[in-house]
């Protein structure tokens, strides 16, 4: 990649203790110097172990010991120091004369690994000591830190500040903390550490061992997971060892480059050994952003850079340098700018380090140093910053925004942002957008970013965003942010958002913990707002510049401010100003917004400067700046507090005079003193506020706290009394008991509550701690109560104690009476005191407590007194109570005045059910209205009768229509007859169609126009427009509307009337409109109307006759199309004149159009003055116009005159030809313009035509040598004869194409010229010109005679067959053929192929005419190949016309498909049946399908018995779906269903013999319908059986049957139909079985699956478990639930057995398997049971039924005679051979 090189390659800086070899002065030869050197190194060496033997193998830092205390004297030390110093140098310059820098750079040759000294050189010590001993003083240099170790430090890294890592020769990693000045251990191995390296971070290292081992430790992982120790096994000693950012690169002696994983798996491998360039690898080093790796080795550095997108190392060009020799160490600038390489020799060379380097806006310098990486120096400040992605993505372009302050770049990922002035950079996760994010600075600490409606903040210095919300709201005054701008006390982060959610809402966020603190829902819109800077108060300004004040903590709105032009927060405080029209308001202190002080401005405010200790707004008046001081002790008043400075606050006020602000400051003050025991400063506030009593009390308080911190010392203020007293100022006596019971101060809190005068505390907390004054408290206390005459509290005293007559008496001195009633009721032993009762009753009455003395009167059992007094008290609710007790008919009286009682209270909602109780209905609906509850009145209203209740609802409605419930108050004024108010409340609330509905329901039409228009007419005279225009368009009365607004000059309005009622009228409005605004010099109104008129020009005249050019000018560009505005500049510079005009139309850039459009418009005297002054090489195009002009205007000389001036004398002749003067025209050519003497005569040729004088324009024309005019006018005039003359006398050439013309003409005109044709081709035949005959008369088309047309065609084959040669001949009559076929002629071209032996053109033509008898003999008789040909056409001409019938006796095959095509079924079968058996089932397996398909499966069927069954392998699926159809059909367990069965059964017997016979027999398909024909034959049993009372089990038995081949039936039809006939015949065992089982069948049909059938029931049964799940329910779902209602009852039955029944062979008896033995049984034919005993055998093997079923089946032939059962009876004798001899036969 080329971004490593040398300082000084290509730059002005010099390298770094390196000089070119060429540049050496000769010396010793190679030998002899290497000898000496070698000697004199190996002398260093000794001597240098000689000194250091005293510390073996220590790293030192600084040590406090100095170098002339180890060797004993200092002289000594500098002595020994300047020979090793002097030695050294020696054998430096002995090396190739190279000289070293080890001396400036602190590198000391003369201590090898052993000891190694850190900060400054041992040299630079001891140049100080050698100072020191010739001054005699000197700098004190010492070691700080001092760490032994037991063997020599072979490798050393410092990763963090007080943590040095150093490998051992032993084989040990260990730590040495520079803080603790201890050293440990991290790790041990046996083998020598050979190198050692950090990661990016520090937090992690690496060590090489010469073993090849590679070992890994981490400080702190950083939660990569990733693992420590042994990593990975080099093959050789990593001497070359390097930590990258996603990979470990180790190198060594094996010349071979390895990449590691960060789990030791091998990534690459750079292989070097082949190269005998390349020597071993010595050192490494990783750059600090860890995607650059470089590697050192002999002359050479090689440089790796990682690739994000490929995810490998890409090699870069090695850095060759020659006599460079060993490098030994590398080490990176920490910004990743320089390298620093240190050889074996000696040399430190430093390289300059970047992939590219640009210039931005010539003030930054940006140096990319790696992908991730990038240095931003200012140019002119030189300050650098270095941007790095920490995640090492590719830093993508950077950009410098802000006022060229703040950094933004993006990587593939992240997004990078830095603040220049403060060096706080940032990276954030982020998704590439397309670069349209918009970025704000305003503020300083954080950036705000704006994409796709997302608000994301990020603070500079941090790595994750601070916030993101959603708004789309971009504006910096919409966005507010405060980030830690004041530090609070107790709060560390104090980070807030405000911003807006739309344009009415403010919302404000909590930054710290992402959480909304606040929203503000304002009613108007929200233009400014602004966080102060503490983030606790909230401005915001709306669209009508109404300022508001927003508390975040209290969440409260006050408007401060209703017209605000400018407002601002002043920095530093929680001041506010703003301005009000005139006025200058500032806010000192904004917690009382209603204190503002205002003064008079004559300006605006344009800002605000603070600086230099004050604070001045500065305002613009006119032209010049003022600036008004602000108090700045106000201002710093609110920052000392803010700071918590209270001190500096106190200080600030005492310089003020006492005002309303300064007042509320100095209470602020003293709250916020109090609340940090700042005690003598709330001292002072309280005392500055008046508050003596708190002063006094916080000065004794004062007192005590400076006592005890002189006694004591530390803070007065924690002291336990003056805890207490500042709990007692705040008035929290409990506090303050509680802080002197914990100091177990009883007395000093007893006295507290005496000095209070609480003297019930004070008791409280005697007894409480058992204190012996406690009864003396107690009667002290009394004593003070009755001193202070306290009777109340004493008598409550007296009671608490148990005395009740005495707390009575007390009770009763202190006016008290109900007290005393009180205690009396609750003391059974008191009421029985009638004289102290009597006594206690006359005070209460006299203090009119009516209620307690009649709760007195109750309790003694005096109702009658009782009632008395609670009436007369107002206690009605016990009066009533009392009332139903002793007197029941004053209740309703009671209930009446506990109403009217409560009405006078104003009570009017708990009177309205007590009136009602009364029975009062009046009284109930006045209190109900009175108390507006309005559902109430309406539910009392509805109950009363119409007259009382009509005067209430008015009343009623009012209150709805006020709430804008008009549907309700509708209802209610119609109840109340009042139907007009409804109306007026509906016109009030502008809802006029509803007014207008209801109006019209109960007035008359005329009637409701007049009260609308009247209303409208007082809408008018108030200004409601809009109110009146509803009001007339309500009535239909538009153009009273239309008539307003025109009256006042609403223009606007009128026309939006007319538009919508008169759109037809809408222009001439317009246009009417224009014109009164143009009368009263309205002119922009008017233009409005005028362009809406669409008369633009009315608008440019407008503006023309007020001299408004520009105006006009202006609409016609814009309005008039492309050429109006041109025409009115015109217009404007005509107006002008002269020079004025030609600068004007310069201006507009339409001079030559000008000049253009005055000759257009023949004001030709300003054309030519136009173009004298400006375009002079127009005026001949004038002149030119002018004489056209002229000649126009038949001023043929002037016009001549012109035309010559115009140099176009051509114009002239012409126009003299057009006038015929041919005399004037021969002298104006032959003097100016001779090439037109020609053109002269052909014009008067031309006259001399139009006079019909051909001689004498033939003359005329030959003159002026132009015959092809001459024959172009003969042409014309249809003298075609002399046409040819001229043409075969002058242009011979063009004869020929002149006939062919000649011919083409008479061709169209039609029969005209048809005949003229006829009559040439006669002519030719007559001169023997037969080829050109036969051409006209093929040229004869069709001209309305197709007779003369067929005569020409035939004339023509006829005279090419006599005259011309054969292949002419032919070619004619293949010509005339197809034309005589298109006019329907085939028979005459079917001769006249036929004359030309052509045979099958002759055929095609007869069937074209379909005359297939004349072709067939033609084929027949001429070809007889084309028989077939013929025959092929006449079927597909059979088949096209439909004619079946006719096609039968061609091809029987191809009738048959058309009858199939056309759904003639019936015909194409009846039509098979008369051919071969083949063809007939062919067609009726086709039948068959398409009758299954459309579902009539019994027409399938009866077409099989009709024409029997073949076996044919493809009908097997069409037989199988008639049988699945028919036993899943519907409605066949019936006798009626027998001859269905009966057919089913007789077609799969004809298939199952005609099977037997085919080579299908014995198949498995064979097989399978004989198993159909069984179950047909049950089936058709059954049916038979079911018709024949006696056979009911027969038939039942035979359902059972079925069940054994439900492999081929629908399981749940065939275990219904099964279960029902065993239920029929009572089987309940079976049938329960059957039909449970059809239930569990059903469920699984609606679940699609069988899985969950349980087979228990069924083991040892040949019925089959596995079955086709049914595709539908088969049973309806009402006989589904009789059949579910069923199976539930029995199933409680307890007496069923619910097993199926066993024979003998203790098998299910109508099982064929017996489950023991395994033998099959024969199925009886007539029940399909097994055949255990008495079996009849047929002739047919397989075949035999049970003796005593036969018989029983036989006799009931015979008693009921039926013909079905005797069709089955038959059937067996056919199917199974005859019947058995036992059987009856039947007459």
């Amino acid at each position: 990649m080329g971004w490593l090189r040398k300082e000084g390659e290509g730059k002005r800086n010099a390298s770094l203790g390196r000089r070119n070899r060429e540049d050496e002065k000769p010396g010793l030869g190679v030998e002899g110097r290497d000898f000496l050197q070698s000697t004199v190194l190996l002398l260093c060496r000794c001597l240098s172990h000689m000194f250091c033997s005293s510390v073996p193998g220590g790293i030192s830092l600084r040590s406090t010991r100095r170098p002339c205390e180890i060797l004993g004297s200092p002289k000594w030390c500098c002595v020994f120091v300047i020979v090793l110093e002097l030695l050294y140098v020696l054998s430096g310059f002995l090396q190739n004369g190279r000289k070293h820098l080890w001396a400036r750079e602190g590198i000391s040759p003369f201590f090898p690994y052993p000891s190694i000294i850190f900060g400054n050189s041992f040299m630079e010590v001891v140049f100080n000591m050698l100072s020191s001993l010739l001054s005699g003083r000197g700098d004190k240099k010492v070691i700080c830190n001092k760490f032994i170790q037991t063997s020599a430090v072979t490798c050393l890294q410092w990763p963090a500040e007080y943590i040095i890592v150093f490998g051992l020769a032993e084989g040990k990693v260990r730590l040495a903390n520079t803080k603790t000045n201890k050293s440990s251990t991290i790790y041990g191995t046996d083998s020598y550490v050979v190198s050692l390296t950090t990661n990016c971070s520090g937090k992690g290292i690496l060590s090489g061992h010469a073993d090849g081992t590679i070992v890994r430790y981490f400080f702190d992982d950083e939660g990569s997971g990733e693992s420590q120790g042994k990593l990975v096994n080099h093959p050789c000693p990593p001497y070359a060892l390097a930590w990258a950012t996603n990979s470990i690169v180790a190198a060594g002696c094996d010349r071979r480059i390895v990449a590691y994983g960060k789990e030791g798996h091998v990534l690459q491998t750079f292989d070097y050994s082949r190269d005998p360039q390349e020597r071993e690898f010595t050192t490494a080093a990783a750059s600090p952003g860890g995607q650059s790796v470089v590697l050192g080795s002999y002359d050479r550095l090689r440089v790796l850079n990682w690739s994000p997108r490929r995810s490998i190392w890409e090699e870069a060009k090695p850095k060759e340098i020659a006599n460079l020799y060993t490098i030994t160490a590398l080490a990176w600038k920490r910004d990743g700018s320089r390298l620093c390489a240190g050889t074996l020799c000696g040399g430190v060379e430093q390289f300059d380090c970047c992939l590219r380097r640009s210039i931005y806006k010539n003030k930054f310098e940006l140096t990319y140093v790696g992908p991730s990486q990038v240095i931003v120096k200012n140019l002119s400040s030189g300050t650098r910053v270095v941007l790095k992605s920490h995640y090492g993505y590719e830093v993508e372009e950077v950009k410098i925004l802000g006022k060229e302050r703040y950094l933004v770049a993006h990587t593939s990922d992240t997004l990078l942002l830095g603040d220049l002035n403060t060096n706080r950079l940032s990276e954030v996760a982020w998704q590439g957008s397309g670069g349209n994010e918009k970025y704000f600075f305003e503020n300083e600490n954080v950036c705000i970013i704006f994409n796709a409606g997302e608000l994301t903040l990020v603070e500079y210095g941090s790595n994750d965003t601070l916030g993101s919300v959603r708004t789309e709201f971009m504006n910096p005054h919409l966005i507010s942010v405060r980030i830690n701008e004041r530090r609070q006390r107790g709060m560390e982060d104090n980070k807030k958002l405000a911003y807006l959610v739309d344009i009415k809402t403010i919302a404000i966020v909590d930054l710290v913990g992402g959480y909304n603190i606040g929203t503000i829902s304002h009613e108007s819109r929200v233009d400014w707002l602004e966080l102060n800077e503490t983030g606790h108060k909230l401005l915001f300004r709306d669209r009508k510049l109404r300022l508001h004040l927003y508390d975040i903590e209290s969440c409260s709105k006050t408007m401060i401010l209703n017209f605000c032009s400018y407002v601002q927060w002043v920095p530093g405080s929680d001041v506010l100003i703003a301005q009000n029209r005139n006025s200058l308001c500032v806010w000192y202190n904004i917690e009382a917004p209603e204190r503002v002080t205002m003064s008079s401005i004559r300006g605006d405010v344009v800002g605000l400067e603070r600086g230099g200790g004050k604070t001045e707004v500065m305002v613009t008046e006119g032209v010049t700046t003022v600036a008004y001081t602000l108090d700045e002790g106000l201002i710093e008043f609110g920052t000392a507090i803010d700071d918590g400075n209270y001190t500096r606050a106190t200080a600030f006020l005492e310089t003020l005079e006492m005002t309303p602000e300064t007042e509320a400051m100095w209470k602020t003050l003293s709250k916020l003193a109090l609340e940090a025991k700042q005690l003598h400063i709330a001292e002072r506030c309280f005392s500055a506020l008046g508050h003596v009593a708190k002063a006094r009390f916080l000065h004794e308080t004062n007192e005590i706290a400076d006592q005890v911190s002189r006694e004591y010392g530390g803070e007065g203020t924690d002291f336990y009394q003056v805890r207490a007293r500042l709990a007692m100022l705040e008035k929290n006596y409990k506090l303050a008991e509680m802080i002197f019971l914990e100091q177990n101060a009883v007395e000093e809190a007893m006295n507290m509550y005496q000095e209070l005068h609480r003297w019930d505390e004070c008791i409280a907390v005697a007894e409480a701690k058992g204190h012996p004054a406690l009864e003396k408290l107690r009667r002290s206390y009394y004593q003070w109560l009755m001193d202070t005459q306290q009777e109340e509290r004493a008598g409550e005293l007296q009671e608490s104690q148990g005395d009740g007559l005495a707390a009575i008496s007390l009770y009763l001195k202190a006016g008290l009476p109900a007290k005393a009633a009180r205690v009396v009721l609750t003391r059974e032993e008191l009421l029985a005191n009638t004289e102290l009762v009597e006594h206690i009753t006359a005070a209460l009455i006299k203090g009119e407590l009516y209620e307690r003395a009649g709760d007195l009167f109750e309790k003694i059992r005096n109702p009658q007194r009782a009632l008395e007094c609670y009436c007369k008290g107002n206690a009605f609710m016990k009066a009533v109570e009392l009332a139903r007790l002793a007197f029941p008919v004053e209740v309703v009286r009671l209930e009446e005045a506990w109403g009217d009682h409560l009405v006078q209270q104003k009570q009017l909602d708990a009177a309205i059910n007590h009136y009602i109780e009364a029975r009062c209905s009046i009284k109930a609906i006045e209190a109900a209205l009175g108390a507006r509850q309005w559902k109430k009145a309406i539910y009392i209203l509805d109950l009363q009768d119409r007259n009382t209740a009509s005067k209430y609802y008015p009343r009623v409605a009012q209150h709805y229509a006020s709430l804008q419930e008009y549907e309700i108050a509708e209802e209610l004024y119609t109840k109340g007859d009042r139907t007009k108010d409804a109306i007026d409340m509906y016109t009030q609330a502008g809802r006029w169609e509803q007014a207008h509905k209801l109006a019209m329901k109960c007035m008359r039409p005329e009637d409701v126009s007049v009260l609308y228009i009247t209303q409208a007419q007082e809408m008018e005279k108030q200004g409601k427009y809009r109110e009146a225009e509803r009001l007339y368009v309500t009535v239909e009365e538009p153009d009273l509307a239309i008539t307003m607004f025109k009256k006042h000059k609403l223009y606007d309005d009128m026309i939006r009337l007319v538009g919508k009622h008169h759109p037809d009228l809408l222009s001439d409005t317009h246009l009417h409109l224009g014109k009164e605004l143009e009368a009263e010099g309205r002119l922009q109104e008017a233009e409005y109307h005028y362009l809406e008129a669409q008369e633009w020009k009315a608008t440019v005249n407008m503006y023309r006759s007020s001299g408004l050019w520009e105006e006009a000018y202006r609409v016609a560009k814009a309005h008039g199309g492309a050429n109006a505005h041109k025409h009115v500049a015109y217009l404007w510079a005509k107006s002008l004149g002269g020079e004025a005009a030609v600068r004007l139309l310069n201006k507009l850039g339409l001079l030559e159009a000008a000049v253009d459009h005055a000759a257009d418009n023949c004001s030709f005297e300003f054309a030519f003055e136009l173009s004298r002054l400006a375009l002079k090489h127009k005026t001949p195009e004038i002149h030119l116009r002018y004489a056209m002009y002229l000649e126009d205007e038949g001023k043929f000389e002037e016009a001549e005159a012109e035309f010559i001036r115009a140099g176009k004398p051509k114009e002239a002749v012409l126009m003299f030809v057009h006038n015929q003067d041919w005399e004037a025209a021969q002298r104006v050519a032959e003097a100016h313009d001779p090439d037109s003497v020609a053109e002269v005569l052909v014009g008067q040729a031309r006259g001399a035509l139009e006079e019909k004088d051909f001689q004498k324009a033939e003359g005329l024309l030959l003159r002026a040598q132009r015959p092809g005019l001459a024959l172009n006018f003969y042409k014309e005039a249809g003298l075609w004869s002399d046409a040819l003359r001229i043409c075969k006398d002058y242009v011979p050439g063009q004869l020929e194409a002149l006939q062919e013309e000649y011919e083409r003409e008479a061709t169209k005109k039609g029969a005209r010229g048809m005949e003229g044709l006829v009559e040439q081709a006669r002519q030719w035949e007559q001169a023997g010109e037969y080829s050109r005959a036969v051409d006209c008369y093929l040229k004869v088309h069709d001209s309305g005679s197709s007779s003369l047309v067929e005569k020409c065609w035939m004339k023509a084959a006829e005279l090419s067959i006599k005259f011309l040669p054969p292949q002419r001949s032919l070619e004619v009559v293949r010509a005339v053929g197809p034309q005589l076929i298109g006019i329907g002629k085939h028979s005459a071209a079917a001769e006249l192929y036929l004359n030309l032996d052509l045979v099958k053109e002759a055929i095609d033509a007869f069937i074209e005419g379909e005359e297939w008898n004349k072709a067939k003999r033609v084929a027949k008789e001429l070809d007889p190949r084309y028989e077939d040909y013929v025959d092929q056409h006449y079927k597909e001409f059979l088949k096209n016309q439909g004619k079946v019938d006719s096609l039968v006796g061609v091809d029987v095959v191809a009738a048959l498909d058309l009858y199939v095509e056309q759904g003639q079924w019936d015909k194409c079968i009846e039509t098979a049946t008369k051919q071969n058996y083949k063809i007939l089932h062919k067609y009726v397996a086709l039948y068959a399908t398409h009758l299954i398909r459309e579902g009539g499966y019994a027409q399938a069927l009866a077409l099989y018995v009709q024409h029997g069954a073949p076996a044919n392998p493809q009908n097997f699926n069409i037989y199988k779906r008639i049988f699945t159809d028919m036993v899943g059909s519907p409605g066949t367990n019936s006798a009626e269903a027998y001859h269905s069965w009966a057919d089913l059964r007789d077609v799969l017997f004809n298939l199952c013999e005609n099977l037997v016979k085919s080579s299908e027999a014995n198949s498995p398909a064979h097989e399978e319908f004989e198993t159909m024909l069984l179950i047909a034959h049950y089936y058709a049993t059954r049916s038979a059986a079911q018709s024949v009372k006696q056979l009911e089990t027969v038939a039942a038995r035979l359902s059972v049957s079925l069940l054994r081949h439900t492999q081929l039936l629908p399981a749940d039809k065939a275990f219904y139909e099964a279960g029902i006939a065993a239920k029929a015949v009572g089987w309940e065992n079976m049938a329960f079985i059957f039909l449970n089982r059809f239930l569990d069948l059903t469920d699984a049909i609606e679940e699609g699956t069988l899985d969950a059938l349980d087979h228990s029931d069924f083991q040892e049964t040949d019925i089959p478990f596995e079955v086709p799940l049914p595709a539908k329910q088969h049973v309806p779902e009402a006989e589904r639930e009789e059949v579910r209602d069923w199976v539930l009852t029995v199933s409680m039955d307890q007496r069923l057995e619910q097993v199926l029944p066993r024979d003998e062979r203790g098998t299910y008896e109508a099982s064929l398997m017996a489950a023991s033995t395994g033998v099959r049984a024969l199925p009886c034919l007539i029940t399909g049971y097994p055949i255990l005993r008495n079996k009849i055998e047929f002739k047919r093997p397989g075949k035999a039924a049970n003796k005593d079923n036969w018989n029983k089946f036989l006799m009931a032939i015979k008693t009921s005679h039926s013909p079905v059962c005797q069709d089955v009876l038959k059937f067996i004798s056919q199917w199974c051979g005859g019947l058995p001899s036992t059987s009856f036969s039947f007459h």
